[in-house]
């Protein structure tokens, strides 16, 4: 099969295609076609050197697929084959074959588009963990999501307002800003020009959001925590600013606040599918009916990986990035 590679890491230009084997399937795997591949923050982590792929995960880039399930392990339930899926992959996406475990993959139905399939798992699994699983965001609260014309800051303004959230981003022009409210923000800061603490606080009338989503870290951080109200919660989900905040311990205490965050790559096989479970009762029939849709930015061939890691990198995208590997 041909897939993305490259010798020894660097920037967008050592990616390149290259012939490699097929993916061996486990006994919980299945073989899938690959239509399109998502391409995600982490993607370029890893490719720069610094976010080395789990043991046992495939070294070729790529967290998300959809395609047609063409083989299937011994203990996958053999109906699979000839269905379509959009996976959550721990690794393998930029290539025309990859293997995800089964439960992490989620039913295509007919009608729905497999670009934008393939453009849901990754922020999907991710926002729904870190805003309703670990900032435990209800109906009525307020949500304040850093870069909200990412793949993760489009994902969470959806999600958010279909359950009833208010939400407040941060953008970095006003296109971008007009981009998320027409996604449903309730307030697009456009934080080169404004001060995105005290915009929060006239907005809630000094009372601060529930649930901050954290892209950012380094002093990002402190003045998040100024913008919480009482028992409020701050996930961290990547540290693109610096892995390193100054912290005023007392505030924390004063306003009872809870800081926590995760990664998703890393953990078990076992977690990814009580999640996938959560989120195909809960969250993917929205987008299974065409209720909510992934926004979608530039879409690249295969062969050219490199020109959509140095857009991301640009950070000139508004939404997902694509790669189209068979189309579909």
């Amino acid at each position: 099969m041909q897939a993305i590679g490259f010798e020894t890491p660097g920037g967008p230009d050592v990616l390149r295609i290259e012939d490699a084997p097929l993916p061996q399937i486990g006994a919980n795997d299945v073989l899938i076609k690959v239509a399109y591949a998502g391409v995600n923050r982490p993607d370029c982590i890893q490719r720069a050197g610094n976010y080395p792929a789990p043991a046992g995960a495939s070294p070729i880039l790529g967290l998300e697929v959809s395609g047609e399930v063409v083989a299937v392990g011994a203990d996958v339930p053999p109906a699979m084959v000839g269905s379509f899926v959009a996976a959550l992959t721990p690794g393998g996406g930029y290539a025309q074959y990859c293997t995800a475990p089964w439960q992490h993959c989620l039913p295509v139905p007919e009608g729905m588009d497999m670009k934008k399939a393939a453009a849901l798992p990754e922020t999907l699994f991710t926002v729904w963990h870190n805003v309703f699983e670990r900032g435990m965001a209800k109906d009525g609260e307020t949500l304040l999501v850093h870069g909200g014309t990412s793949g993760i800051g489009t994902m969470a303004i959806m999600l958010a307002k279909a359950f009833d959230i208010n939400v407040i981003t941060t953008c970095g022009d006003e296109a971008k800003c007009e981009a998320a409210r027409s996604l449903g923000a309730d307030l697009a800061i456009n934080y080169r020009e404004t001060d995105f603490v005290e915009a929060v606080k006239d907005y809630t009338n000094g009372k601060g959001v529930d649930v901050v989503l954290d892209m950012v870290s380094g002093d990002y951080v402190p003045r998040n925590l100024q913008c919480l109200a009482e028992d409020g919660r701050h996930v961290t989900i990547a540290v693109l600013g610096g892995a390193k905040a100054d912290l005023f311990v007392p505030l924390v205490m004063m306003k009872r606040l809870t800081l926590t965050g995760s990664t998703l790559r890393p953990r078990s096989d076992a977690f990814k599918a009580a999640l996938a479970d959560e989120i195909a009762v809960n969250a993917w029939p929205l987008f299974a009916n065409g209720d909510l849709s992934p926004v979608m930015d530039q879409t690249f061939p295969l062969s050219e990986a490199a020109a959509a890691h140095a857009r991301m990198e640009s950070s000139a995208h508004i939404g997902k990035i694509m790669l189209e590997v068979a189309g579909g």
